[in-house]
């Protein structure tokens, strides 16, 4: 039975209540993550740089800056679900770049290979819910 309540902005048809709706409970799962970790990368902002040039990044300062900047405001966006195209197409476009770039775990030494291969799958499994909230987020069924 439906409940009478707020409609969930992501919903296609207007009939599902927001938070009834499991892909409401995973998208703003999914946009508090990423939303979570950016703040941990703004907190130790030094370590986040150290290892953008670590990873051979041009402009390191720069790029780490707006890549953090970036997932915290398209994983608020998500959250929200405020400008769903733009947020969740900024968090596919990040995790895309960032996935292949950052956590090449065939190109590193024995030693961190397998933090990054962690890395890697999650970002991954990630990028494949980013992909799924974008349709949402156009509105496909």
């Amino acid at each position: 039975m439906q409940s009478q309540g707020t409609v969930d902005p992501g919903s296609r048809d207007g009939n599902d209540t927001a938070g009834n709706n499991p892909s409401t409970v995973g998208r703003v799962l999914f946009g508090l993550g990423l939303t979570l970790q950016a703040s941990e990368d703004f907190r130790d902002m030094d370590e986040t740089i150290e290892y953008a040039e670590s990873a051979g990044v041009p402009i390191p300062v720069l790029l780490a800056l707006l890549a953090s900047g970036m997932m915290l405001v398209s994983g608020l966006g998500v959250v929200l679900w405020r400008f769903p195209r733009i947020s969740t197409g900024a968090t596919a476009t990040f995790l895309a770049v960032v996935t292949m770039t950052m956590h090449d775990f065939w190109n590193v030494d024995e030693d961190s290979r397998d933090g990054e291969r962690l890395s890697f799958f999650g970002n991954l499994a990630m990028f494949g819910a980013a992909l799924v909230f974008l349709r949402e987020g156009y509105g496909y069924e």
